[in-house]
């Protein structure tokens, strides 16, 4: 462009220049020369430092991400026979989903001859959206596309807001009350967790009562053992004092040392 309409560096307005004019006019201040305006005729220009400027727009782009919400959206799928603890199940997937500011895209499948009835998935989406109403409200009514039934809920403004998020606590409350208990089950008021978990003492064992007396019965002494038999004397001798012949020997009944030693026993 032959021509171009200047805009200095404290915003005033130069005038439309030649465009070599206009490279020298922002050169004389160590500036760049930035077109603002391609559309317009002539083309408008500043004079400015152009990494200042893209730092600047850098900033402005990421405090407007900040200020923007992402939305997830979540599908359940549900099916028109779906018994009671599965429809449990999966409507607490829904609430939790809400609850994590998460829009739900609710899914009845029919098949078969299950689409001939479509009621039957009209009825299961107005319950979950009744029994739901204060996490979540209803963007788009059921809507039946092909064998697929579909309705959108979107977070309520309590829970957008954070009102509702004081259940969770209260939930984590409670079982660390259970956890904090040995035995699973939590203690009695006035008692702290120590003293629900001491063990009771063990009773002592009772004493053995006689039928008769109805007193106790002391244990039978035990049984002395009886004396050994002493082995007879020696009969005197000419041989000697205290000697006796192999043979008269008797032993002690019971004495090993003597049967082993090959004395004859009469």
């Amino acid at each position: 462009m032959p021509e171009v309409r200047l805009i200095d560096d404290q915003g005033q307005q130069v005038g439309v220049l030649k465009t070599a004019d206009a490279l020298a006019f922002a050169q004389e201040r160590e500036l760049d020369l930035v077109e603002v305006a391609p559309e317009a005729r002539p083309p408008v220009c500043r004079v400015l430092d152009y990494s200042k400027y893209k730092y600047e727009q850098a900033q402005k782009l990421k405090q407007a991400r900040k200020h923007q919400q992402q939305i997830t959206v979540r599908e359940i799928k549900f099916r028109p026979k779906i018994a009671e603890h599965d429809y449990d199940t999966k409507k607490h997937h829904v609430e939790r989903f809400l609850r994590h500011k998460d829009k739900v895209k609710v899914t009845i499948m029919f098949r078969g001859r299950e689409v001939t009835h479509p009621e039957r998935g009209t009825a299961i989406l107005d319950r979950l959206a009744e029994e739901l109403s204060e996490l979540g409200v209803v963007e788009q009514r059921p809507m039946q596309e092909g064998r697929n039934m579909t309705m959108m809920m979107a977070p309520s403004k309590a829970v957008l807001a954070g009102r509702l998020e004081g259940d969770g606590a209260a939930d984590a409350d409670a079982s660390a009350t259970l956890q904090a208990s040995p035995d699973g089950t939590a203690p009695a008021a006035g008692t702290t967790p120590a003293e629900h978990a001491q063990p009771a003492e063990p009773a002592a064992p009772a004493e053995p009562v006689s039928e008769s007396e109805g007193a106790p019965v002391d244990s039978p002494a035990p049984a002395e053992e009886p004396p050994a038999a002493a082995a007879p004397p020696a009969p005197e001798t000419g041989n000697g004092a205290g000697q006796a012949p192999a043979a008269a020997v008797q032993a002690a009944p019971g004495d090993a040392g003597a049967a082993a030693a090959g004395t004859t026993v009469p």
